[in-house]
């Protein structure tokens, strides 16, 4: 399974974040990414500074035929298209398209680290990856979402959006 997160906290041309993200899904399928289930989406609270705009987060599972190193410059060039300006880390940003997992690859390339080396400590993508793999397991670790989320502080559980 090929996991991809989406996130959002600054409005874009084609809208509000949530917008944002259901048409960056469009466009990553009309470039050939099958997405295959999308979870809810999510509010979380801006980090590391809580005055910036909450963010929209939702995980996707796709198919596609590109490697993942193939997959990443993919995404990075939907967030150049849907206005994302690298600066700063944890800046705001209109679109952030985050390889988490390719079918339990581990590899660490200059590029690409899999899986996502932050993954297992952010709320904002286990709670939604809960949605579309429930029996997801860390490729590395081997702890389940459950595990992973209890780990967690539950201030930092998103909360699902209407």
């Amino acid at each position: 399974m090929i996991l991809i997160a989406l996130g959002g906290n600054l409005p874009h041309r084609s809208g509000q974040p949530a917008d944002t993200l259901k048409r960056a899904l469009g466009e990553l399928e009309r470039q050939g990414v099958e997405i295959r289930e999308v979870s809810a989406f999510y509010e979380t609270p801006a980090w590391p500074d809580p005055a910036d705009p909450a963010f929209v987060n939702a995980v996707a599972a796709v198919k596609t035929s590109l490697q993942p190193v193939e997959l990443l410059m993919l995404l990075h060039g939907v967030e150049t298209d849907f206005g994302r300006l690298r600066s700063a880390a944890n800046a705001a940003r209109t679109l952030d398209l985050d390889l988490l997992d390719y079918d339990g690859r581990v590899m660490t390339e200059p590029q690409l680290t899999l899986p996502h080396p932050r993954m297992a400590t952010r709320s904002f993508v286990l709670v939604p990856l809960r949605d579309v793999a429930p029996g997801w397991r860390h490729p590395v670790t081997g702890q389940g979402l459950a595990e992973l989320l209890a780990a967690l502080p539950d201030r930092d559980i998103p909360k699902k959006l209407p």
